[in-house]
């Protein structure tokens, strides 16, 4: 009884706040007041924290290399370059963050707040769970961004506006700016009404310090759409209560209006909203049917009423920082968060016109006078690029087989060392793959690098490597991948899942002594002696470039020829 009445109180202050200053602290700060103020040393601690997560993401994603490393001449020593550079990449590996698969959640079956519980919510985070303000708006804003990063490709939606207001709401939209700045977006921000809080004052000197452009409401142009691709809605959050006073009144306006967007010539910026689209009752949504319609809502801790009225292509839940105890309380339903994610996204993935899907790719040329004479140092180089943009497994290969019958298969598997003899990858000799090769030593290799524009193809032929060169990479495995490579018999058919699961516990249990574990006879290398190499760079308007390599002798010795292909 005594924390709705609490709860009632804050309310009746935000109100009567709000009516003078559009949004509030909103219930977050108000009853922040109640509780024992930080002491100088914990506010120290936090700033300093926060100055540590900017530094971290701000730091290169590998280190500064004077010369391209040499060729890998075995696989172990591919493998301890490539756990160096993933031990430097993962430190701010965003694209992991933001690429995580998201699942697709039935609306219907989420939990929904009201304004009362969405107070009392935080009230409880910020009370007896120990949170403080700055660490939830740091894990809004994150979520936020994520969300941003996983729909809107930053190469075609890179120009952002963030407009915040003078509350949480808007501290939100300061964070998210500046990981959209990590993320490679060019972030700009309207903040008309500052907060002179030590905590908002950071935030400002954050992305100053990162030369993110601070633009005010009369330098906005009226036309919103020619000078960017997202806005980002972070005026009031669901704390707001009465009518937005200026500049927040036209600021909405100018949203609304970008509905009205009818030029043919060019594609109107896209409106991503922070927990409320600013201007909507928190409960009861778009009252008039007048208010903002935004593209994507980013619902933080758990959705509020509002949010089934939300009619745009892509809604998600962000924050990630539900305890249990808040769970059980009020008895939520809230879609689980997939690996590191940061955001989840509920009710259905938009439907696609595939025919319509196209990039148009933006690369350096690459022509025959730039590339190396030698395509196993060109490919070197490249290698070496995909490892120091962080791309996920940038050693992943597409590997197409075909046996006597001639029909082909493919299928991805792990590139695990490459020198002049070749590129050498491991697998069950009893496999689809071995049987193809044992009947056709022919076979191609294709590597893609999205984040890069780029493929490489190879073509040659294939031979086991050297049983020593297979006993050395077997026992170079962590333990539990030895045991998996014994326990499946690769391309057979099996009873279930369990089955697998209770030969490796068997064999968990036969080697349990820390002894070596043998390498199955039926296991090892391949390697492919290349004929053939051909790189691929992305390009506008399909005008791609094609380098390829062909085999030529030269004074009774093979030497590499340069042509360049149609695309």
């Amino acid at each position: 009884m005594g924390r709705h009445h609490h709860v009632e109180n804050q309310l009746k202050y935000a109100e009567a706040y709000d009516a003078d200053d559009g949004e509030s602290y909103g219930q977050r700060n108000h009853h922040y007041k109640m509780l024992p103020f930080l002491t100088k040393n914990k506010t120290m601690i936090l700033t300093h924290t926060s100055s540590l997560i900017t530094h971290l993401l701000s730091l290169p994603r590998f280190p500064p290399t004077s010369s391209t490393p040499p060729l890998h001449p075995s696989p172990q020593g591919f493998l301890r370059s490539i756990s160096g550079y993933k031990y430097c990449s993962s430190r701010v590996n965003r694209e992991a963050m933001a690429n995580g698969i998201k699942l697709v959640q039935n609306s219907d079956a989420i939990s929904y707040l009201n304004q009362r519980e969405a107070a009392e919510v935080d009230e409880i985070l910020m009370g007896p769970l120990g949170f403080s303000v700055d660490q939830l708006m740091e894990l809004a804003g994150l979520s936020v961004a994520t969300a941003i990063a996983e729909v809107y490709n930053v190469k075609e939606y890179n120009r952002v506006l963030t407009i915040c207001g003078p509350g949480n709401n808007g501290g939100d939209g300061l964070v998210a700016a500046r990981h959209l700045h990590h993320f490679g977006y060019k972030p700009l921000v309207c903040y008309p009404k500052r907060t002179q809080k030590p905590l908002y004052t950071g935030l400002v000197t954050q992305l100053e310090s990162l030369g993110i452009p601070f633009i005010s409401v009369d330098d906005l142009c009226i036309n919103l759409s020619g000078d960017f691709n997202i806005l980002v809605d972070a005026m009031f959050g669901f704390s707001f209560v009465g009518t937005p006073r200026p500049p927040f009144d036209d600021l909405i306006q100018w949203l609304v209006n970008l509905h009205n967007y009818d030029d043919i010539n060019q594609k109107r910026p896209v409106v991503a909203s922070i927990d409320i689209p600013s201007g909507w009752h928190v409960e009861e949504g778009d009252i008039t049917g007048d208010g903002i319609k935004p593209d994507m809502l980013v619902s933080l801790t758990a959705p509020k009423l509002c949010a089934k009225k939300f009619c745009g292509t892509h809604h998600f839940l962000g924050g990630r920082f539900v305890p249990p105890s808040i769970v059980d309380k009020f008895k939520l339903h809230l879609p689980p968060y997939p690996g590191t994610s940061m955001c989840v996204r509920i009710g259905k993935a938009p439907q696609v016109d595939i025919s319509s899907m196209r990039e148009n790719y933006i690369s350096p040329e690459l022509k025959e006078e730039d590339v190396e004479a030698d395509p196993f140092v060109q490919f070197q180089k490249w290698f070496d690029d995909a490892m120091a943009a962080g791309l996920k497994e940038p050693n992943a290969m597409a590997l197409c087989t075909a046996g006597k019958d001639g029909k082909p298969s493919s299928r991805m598997v792990l590139l695990k060392g490459f020198d002049k003899d070749g590129f050498v990858w491991y697998t069950n000799y009893g496999s689809r793959k071995a049987k193809d090769l044992s009947e056709n030593a022919n076979a191609s290799l294709l590597f893609y690098w999205d984040g890069l524009n780029r493929q490489v193809r190879i073509e040659g032929s294939v031979q086991k490597v050297p049983e020593e060169e297979s006993e050395s990479y077997f026992h170079s495995r962590p333990r539990g991948s030895q045991i998996g490579a014994i326990a499946s018999k690769q391309s057979t058919v099996i009873p279930g899942r369990e089955f697998l699961h209770q030969e490796y516990k068997d064999l968990e249990a036969k080697f349990s002594d820390g002894a070596p574990i043998p390498k199955p006879e039926n296991w090892g290398g391949y390697r492919l002696k290349p004929d053939f190499f051909e790189f691929w760079q992305g390009q506008t308007s399909r005008l791609h470039d094609r380098v390829c390599y062909f085999p030529q002798e030269v004074d009774s010795t093979i030497a590499w020829k340069i042509k360049r292909l149609a695309p």
